[in-house]
């Protein structure tokens, strides 16, 4: 979503440098971690990564289109009772299958048709949807799983 993420989320590393020789602005390296919390043994105060925890470009093709995270972060956006959301693009026989697996606190049947719909205008793609229980998709940064 290019917002910044809390401390302990996965999120990508993006730099900023200031160096006269080096005028990056942002840098979006692509790489994804997580702040650890607390001051470092050694002593010093600066911010501390956890290390390398995978890649953040997440895109992936579905029936000959492709589908990014800004697209998910969009139905997120779209449906603000939604909480963390993960696409899970499979193979039903030898056609692409999606499903939206969306955490929500109270899931109704209205709910998931009107996320299915906003999937389908976001994406140009049919996929089902799955209400699942608060804090029930793991933390792990993804956004698209290719189970395929």
């Amino acid at each position: 979503t290019g917002d910044p993420v809390a401390p302990g989320d996965v999120g990508e590393i993006v730099v900023t440098s200031l160096d006269p020789h080096h005028p990056w602005i942002r840098l979006a390296l692509g790489d994804l971690t997580a702040v650890l919390p607390g001051a470092s043994p050694c002593g010093r105060t600066n911010m501390r990564i956890k290390g390398w925890m995978g890649r953040a470009d997440q895109t992936t093709k579905v029936k000959g289109m492709f589908v990014r995270p800004e697209q998910i972060a969009e139905i997120g956006k779209r449906h603000p009772e939604l909480g963390r959301l993960r696409l899970v693009v499979t193979r039903a026989g030898e056609t692409d299958a999606m499903t939206l697996r969306a955490e929500c606190t109270s899931a109704a049947d209205a709910l998931q048709g009107e996320v299915a719909a906003t999937l389908r205008a976001v994406t140009k793609l049919g996929g089902a949807v799955e209400l699942v229980g608060a804090g029930s998709l793991p933390n792990d940064g993804k956004v698209i799983a290719d189970e395929r």
